[in-house]
C-alpha cells in the first residue's frame, strides 16, 4: 500500500505541500487571532518597525497571521497570500529579531521557509486554487 503511494512522486508532492500549507496556516491563525481579541490593549504598545503607526502595523499582522493563514489553509489565492505572509515573517526575523540569537526567531525562520518554499512550489493539487482552474 505505501509503496503504491510514494510510487508516485506527483501524489507524494501534492500531500506534501497541503501538509506544509495546513500545518503553518493552522499553526499561525491563533496568532493573529490572539492579536485581534486583544487589540486595543495591544495597539499602542505595538511595534512599528515599518514606520506607518501602531495600528496599521498592528492590522498587518493580523491581517497577514489571521486572514492570509486561513486563505492558505484553504489554498485559495496561494501565492497571492503567502506575499504577506513572507513580508511579516521576513520583518520578524530581520527587523524585530535581527540581533537576537537564531534560538530566539526559530520560529519565524521556519515559517518563512515555510512560506518561501510554497510560494515557490505553489499550493498543489489538493487546494482550492487547483479547483476552481477546472
Amino acid at each position: 500500500m505505501l509503496r503504491v503511494i510514494w510510487s508516485s512522486s506527483s501524489l507524494a508532492l501534492d500531500l506534501g505541500l497541503l501538509v506544509m500549507r495546513a500545518v503553518a496556516g493552522l499553526l499561525l491563525m491563533p496568532h493573529g487571532w490572539a492579536k485581534l481579541m486583544s487589540f486595543s490593549q495591544r495597539v499602542e504598545k505595538f511595534p512599528d518597525p515599518l514606520g506607518v503607526g501602531h495600528t496599521p502595523s498592528l492590522m498587518l499582522i493580523i491581517f497577514a497571521e489571521l486572514i492570509c493563514s486561513f486563505f492558505l489553509v484553504l489554498g485559495l489565492f496561494s501565492r497571492a497570500v503567502l506575499i504577506p505572509l513572507i513580508i511579516a515573517m521576513s520583518v520578524i526575523v530581520f527587523v524585530i529579531h535581527g540581533s537576537d540569537p537564531p534560538g530566539e526567531k526559530e520560529s519565524a525562520i521556519l515559517y518563512l521557509s515555510t512560506f518561501v518554499a510554497l510560494f515557490f512550489a505553489g499550493p498543489g493539487k489538493y487546494s482550492l486554487d487547483k479547483l476552481l482552474r477546472r
